[in-house]
């Protein structure tokens, strides 16, 4: 079995040293083994899972949905029906956020579109920006603040 430093396991899954160490930290990857040096030593098993959950990660799966993922693939002859749910929920997210920036693209449309390119004190941009009331966007935008957290 071949045995990897913390920066080769890095380097092969994709995932920063800080990182490997951040998801050995939180139990995302067990604590591996270690050299009679205290050296980190980590297998093809903890590479696959380093990748999966770099992966995970791309696709913008929280951390706690990961874990459920990762626990889900420790036991393979259970039932995928908690991962599906879990895809289906990340899906839904990505949806709305979708819907939420095309909304606010067609804003940003309509407030360069109607800007004269005259002086600032008639800018239209500048006026929507000032005034939210103005935006058409303004109630989606509301839920789009109470979503971030504003």
């Amino acid at each position: 079995m071949q045995e990897f430093s913390i920066g080769e396991a890095a380097k092969r899954s994709g995932v920063k040293i800080p990182t490997v160490r951040y998801y050995e930290q939180i139990g995302l990857l067990p604590a591996p083994p270690r050299s009679e040096g205290n050296r980190r030593r980590f297998d093809e098993g903890d590479l696959r899972r380093l990748a999966f959950i770099r992966h995970a990660r791309e696709l913008g799966f929280e951390v706690d949905a990961i874990r459920t993922l990762l626990s889900l693939q420790d036991r393979p002859d259970q039932s995928c029906a908690a991962a599906d749910e879990i895809a289906r929920a990340r899906l839904q997210d990505v949806r709305q956020r979708i819907d939420s920036l095309t909304a606010l693209g067609a804003e940003l449309e309509r407030m360069v579109a109607s800007c004269a390119h005259g002086s600032v004190d008639q800018c239209r941009v500048i006026e929507v920006l000032a005034d939210h009331g103005q935006c058409r966007h303004h109630d989606k935008g509301q839920a789009v603040d109470r979503r971030l957290g504003r």
